[in-house]
């Protein structure tokens, strides 16, 4: 279902969808409360239901195996954060280059998507290499795949992009060619509310 607000196309859920979602985020901020601590549901659940686009987000982070999760509250902005908490790179957004540049470079395998405008299609931010270290504060994430992290400038203008995983109880972050694409890699996401 569609909105139109302000000229602009607003992605909504059905009511039903919306219910099922919030119940499966209130059960996943239940379970992992060392994620966010000092916060209470009740309050980024009133935040979801006054905002159905960033909702929708969430919901494509969910679909696509994101499984996402509140990670913390911006006290400068008032914002709730949220990441892909999946254990594993999320499996409905892996076999994807890192932007569309790199994907249009490839002469032969090219792959269908990438993973900046999958995101921004999804309504959410790669994550940093800076977000990326927070996350795995949390748990341990992706010690079997690989993530694709927002890419400074300088380092994409030369055709390469980075990436992270943990293995040996350590965070590593890499770098690839932006063409590239892998079965085990995709992108974790963020989203503020």
């Amino acid at each position: 279902m569609k909105d139109t607000v302000n000229s602009k196309v607003m992605k909504t859920l059905p009511q039903e969808e919306r219910e099922k979602l919030l119940g499966v985020l209130k059960v996943r901020f239940e379970v992992n409360m060392i994620r966010h601590k000092n916060l209470e549901w009740d309050a980024i659940r009133t935040r979801l239901e006054a905002d159905p686009g960033k909702l929708w987000s969430l919901s494509e982070m969910e679909r696509s195996g994101g499984e996402p999760d509140v990670v913390g509250y911006d006290g400068k902005t008032g914002e709730y954060i949220f990441y892909d908490c999946s254990a594993e790179s999320p499996a409905g957004r892996r076999n994807v280059c890192y932007d569309r540049e790199g994907q249009e470079s490839r002469k032969n395998s090219r792959p269908e998507h990438n993973a900046i405008d999958m995101a921004a299609g999804m309504g959410i931010e790669l994550l940093t290499e800076e977000q990326y270290r927070t996350l795995q504060t949390l748990g341990s994430f992706d010690t079997k795949t690989s993530s694709w992290l927002k890419t400074p400038q300088d380092i994409r203008k030369l055709g390469g992009a980075i990436f992270a995983e943990k293995r040996y109880d350590t965070v590593f972050v890499f770098h690839n060619s932006a063409p590239s694409y892998y079965g085990a890699r995709a992108f974790r996401g963020s989203l503020r509310l």
